[in-house]
């Protein structure tokens, strides 16, 4: 069974960063296509960010410049780099694990952007 663990989040000032972090267990994390989503009050589930097994990424356009993803094969972990922050980012993040026809989801880490 795989298991996600999110972890990195809280609450930080406009403007300040974070750095999220996805552990991986029970499996070899380099086969998975990740991804992160966030979940925002009162809105559905989006897209974030991806990263291929082959490292490649992808962004939504509303975070383009400010969030970076990266991958650590042997340390089994994804991270999300998180710039420039708005009150906007304020969201539940999840890491999201795909290879084939398996996906599993993590649990969330919550980011609250508040002055």
């Amino acid at each position: 069974q795989v298991h996600l663990v999110e972890s990195g989040g809280g609450l930080v000032q406009p403007g300040g960063s974070l750095r999220l972090s996805c552990v991986a267990s029970g499996t070899i994390l380099s086969i998975f296509g990740m991804v992160w989503y966030r979940q925002a009050p009162r809105k559905q589930r989006a897209l974030v960010s991806t990263i291929t097994s082959s490292f490649v990424t992808n962004y939504a356009d509303s975070v383009k410049c400010r969030f970076t993803i990266s991958r650590d094969n042997v340390k089994s972990t994804v991270h999300l780099q998180i710039n420039s922050m708005k009150p906007e980012d304020t969201a539940v993040y999840y890491c999201y694990a795909n290879y084939r026809r398996e996906f599993f989801w993590g649990q969330g880490t919550q980011v609250t952007v508040s002055s």
